[in-house]
């Protein structure tokens, strides 16, 4: 029996107070598709830094086709073949494809100067093993997230790679382009790259994985051919408990009073002429493909992007916010779709992150008291179940579900009454997931907040909204829950509903 490509055994590291991995051992064969999953705060990013050498593991052998690695380093692995692909991708944005590929090791001639013509060749070469075109001198940030996926992979192969790493790729992806990279994996594992490929939909791993392994609380609860395990019992390794009860049980309301109303509402080229009417204490959900306008459409509601109207009022006011500071002061939050980039403040604590939005409470003249800010931010975290070493910890330390919960004790703060949530559960493990559901079901059914929701995930829409808005081209279908369903919604989504798609 040939070597594994890589084997880990008893792996441990420990940071001040916390085991992070506790004697973790795993093996990936050659041209093998490995899942690991776990809930967020299980283990995977430490194990995977270990591997790659950006971590030195406390205790613990790591094995490159038999040849074990003392001290490892992030040039030296690379160097023998183990190369990651984040879901942040790692990429020089102004340079081109060809730079990309060859990045920190261009061809050189001769005379020592950089041999444009060899570089374009080996990009042109290793992305037509990909089965994938695309112009060598084109510039990365002219490529669309796919692409640049292609690309990232394409430098991987350059290197000659043995093992790469997909972490959370269906962040980024849609579903074609997802399919795109499921063929593209298939391909090359039939010529022996093994993968390890890390993600929090389980759906995928079924898919695309020959084995799984399931790390909870820092240890291996076990791995399983594919075929020998269903979605309910990796949740059960996963989360140590029965999650059938995902989604939270919810009456069905009666009308409520209308707090958002808007008719004609049109970006040109982007939303064409929408009618939208929001209830106190409902949840409405919005799916569609990517490009169909529903990201767009929550901007537009809370003043992120200009829009025009024939009518609009929302709680007291009788036109459409100016800019989003404008819109929460009204009561209406976005919480957006890259919580990293656009809602987190990730170098500070999860206390600024919870009060910067109202900021008024937690002032001493013009200063910021932190006796103050404590007390309005430990009644949230309590109240949310937020887990954080501390309030004063960086909110970037934090699991991407306890992010997200902070996210939404800010729209608390801010005094909510109309959430804007987008991707509520984007990079969330099962668990997080249930508890984020839970509170914005309370958020509606207890607090009577109105919520709007877009999500990618069908079940999630299904599983939570009162009503269901599908998007395609700038325009919207409507479903009461009880005639929605999965078929339907995405017949809909993609145009072979036979129903118009009234605005």
């Amino acid at each position: 029996m040939s070597k594994p490509v890589v084997a880990l055994a008893g792996i441990a590291k420990r940071f001040p107070g916390v085991v992070a991995l506790d004697e973790v051992s795993l093996e990936v064969g050659r041209g093998e598709v490995l899942g690991l999953v776990g809930e967020n705060g299980a283990g995977k990013s430490t194990l995977m830094k270990i591997l790659t050498g950006a971590y030195q593991a406390d205790a613990g052998t790591i094995e490159i086709e038999g040849e074990s690695i003392a001290r490892p380093t992030p040039q030296r692995m690379l160097s023998l073949g183990i190369a990651v692909i984040y879901q942040e991708m790692m990429q020089a944005p102004h340079l081109t494809v060809a730079e990309n590929v060859s990045l920190g090791r261009l061809p050189r001639n001769r005379i020592g100067l950089v041999d444009w013509a060899a570089a374009r060749g080996t990009s042109v070469a290793v992305m037509a093993r990909l089965g994938f075109e695309v112009d060598p001198d084109a510039r990365i940030d002219s490529l669309s997230v796919a692409q640049r996926q292609m690309v990232e992979i394409a430098g991987a192969l350059s290197r000659n790679a043995r093992l790469v790493i997909l972490d959370e790729p269906s962040a980024v992806l849609g579903g074609a382009e997802l399919e795109r990279l499921f063929a593209v994996i298939r391909h090359l594992a039939a010529e022996g790259v093994a993968f390890i490929y890390i993600s929090h939909r389980l759906q995928e791993v079924f898919e695309i994985c020959d084995r799984v392994t399931v790390l909870r609380d820092g240890a291996v609860v076990g791995t399983r051919d594919i075929g020998a395990v269903d979605e309910a019992a990796l949740i059960r390794m996963m989360v140590g408990r029965q999650l059938s009860d995902i989604y939270p049980a919810r009456a069905r309301r009666e009308d409520g009073e209308t707090v958002l109303s808007v008719r004609g509402l049109t970006r040109p080229g982007v939303l064409d002429r929408i009618d939208l009417d929001i209830r106190r204490g409902e949840i409405v959900g919005i799916c569609g493909m990517a490009g169909s306008g529903r990201t767009e459409l929550l901007r537009a509601l809370a003043g992120a992007d200009a829009m025009r109207a024939d009518s609009y009022a929302a709680l007291s006011a009788a036109r459409s916010p100016a800019s989003p500071r404008e819109a929460i002061r009204r009561g209406i939050v976005l919480l957006p779709e890259d919580r990293k980039t656009a809602g987190c403040f990730l170098p500070q604590s999860v206390a600024f992150n919870i009060s910067v939005a109202r900021l008024a409470p937690v002032l001493r003249h013009v200063l910021i008291s932190e006796s103050r800010e404590q007390r309005v931010v430990e009644e949230l975290v309590r109240r949310l179940g937020i887990r954080t070493p501390g309030l004063a910890a960086p909110i970037r330390n934090l699991s991407g579900g306890n992010q997200q919960k902070c996210l939404i004790a800010r729209s608390l703060n801010a005094g909510c009454s109309i959430l804007l949530i987008d991707e509520p559960t984007r990079g969330v493990d099962v668990g997080a997931k249930r508890e984020i559901y839970q509170l914005l079901a309370e958020l509606a059914d207890r607090h009577g907040a109105a919520i709007v929701m877009v999500s990618s995930e069908l079940p999630e829409i299904l599983g939570l909204s009162d009503r269901i808005l599908v998007m395609r081209d700038g325009r919207v279908a409507r479903f009461e829950r009880e005639e929605a369903s999965e078929e339907k919604i995405l017949a809909a989504a993609v145009g072979t509903e036979a129903r118009e798609l009234a605005a």
